[in-house]
C-alpha cells in the first residue's frame, strides 16, 4: 500500500476501513484507491498539492487553498481518513473531531480537519474574523459583508456566544451542532 501502483489486499482494505472509522464500505475503499492512483501520477505513494489541484472540483472550491495545507502529501490510508470526515455516514462530532495527519510535515496534526479550515492562524482558537473569512470565501459576492456579519452573529448568539468570543474546539463544536451546516461528499462506486 506504500506504493500507489501496488494492489490492495483484503487486509489493506480492512486496515484502511478501520483507520477511517468504518465510514466507507470495502467497495468504496477500492473505488477511492483507483482514484488515488489516478491522482498519484508519479506513483510516489502520496498525493502532492499540485496533484490535488488537478481535480477541477477541488481547484474551484473556494476553500481549496486552506484545504491544501491539510492534504499535501497524504498517503492512501490518510487520504481515505481525510475523506471520511466528509462522509454522509459521519456524525457531526466525527466530522469536527476527525484527525488528519500531515505526512508532508512529518508531524501528526492534533487539531481536527474542519477546525483547521477555520483556524487559519493556527492559534488553537477560532475568532469571529476567522469564521467571517471562511464565510466570505464561500459566499463570494452573493452576500454583502454586513449580511455575512449578521448571519454569523445570529449563529453565534443562538449557541450562546458573541462576536467577541474566541472559540475552542468544544465551543466550535457547540456552534456547529446548532447549525444546519452540511459537510458531505459522495464516493462514486465503480
Amino acid at each position: 500500500m506504500g506504493n500507489a501502483s501496488s494492489t490492495l489486499t483484503q487486509y489493506d482494505i480492512e486496515e484502511v476501513q478501520e483507520h477511517s472509522d468504518n465510514l466507507f464500505s470495502q467497495q468504496e475503499i477500492v473505488s477511492l484507491y483507483h482514484r488515488f492512483c489516478q491522482l498519484d501520477r508519479n506513483g510516489k505513494g502520496f498525493i502532492s498539492a499540485d496533484e490535488f489541484l488537478s481535480v477541477p472540483e477541488f481547484a474551484l472550491n473556494p476553500l481549496s487553498q486552506r484545504l491544501l495545507k491539510m492534504v499535501d502529501g497524504l498517503n492512501f490510508k490518510d487520504f481515505v481518513a481525510f475523506l471520511s470526515a466528509f462522509s454522509a455516514k459521519a456524525s457531526m462530532q466525527q466530522k469536527i473531531e476527525f484527525q488528519a495527519i500531515l505526512v508532508a510535515s512529518g508531524l501528526a496534526s492534533m487539531r481536527p480537519i474542519i477546525f483547521k479550515v477555520y483556524d487559519s492562524d493556527c492559534n488553537g482558537k477560532v475568532a469571529f474574523k476567522d469564521i467571517l473569512e471562511v464565510l466570505r470565501d464561500l459566499s463570494g459576492s452573493f452576500m454583502s459583508d454586513k449580511q455575512r456579519e449578521q448571519v454569523l452573529s445570529k449563529m453565534l448568539h443562538e449557541a450562546g456566544y458573541t462576536t467577541e468570543s474566541s472559540l475552542s474546539l468544544d465551543d466550535f463544536y457547540k456552534v456547529l451542532c446548532n447549525s444546519t451546516l452540511k459537510m458531505e461528499v459522495e464516493v462514486p462506486v465503480d
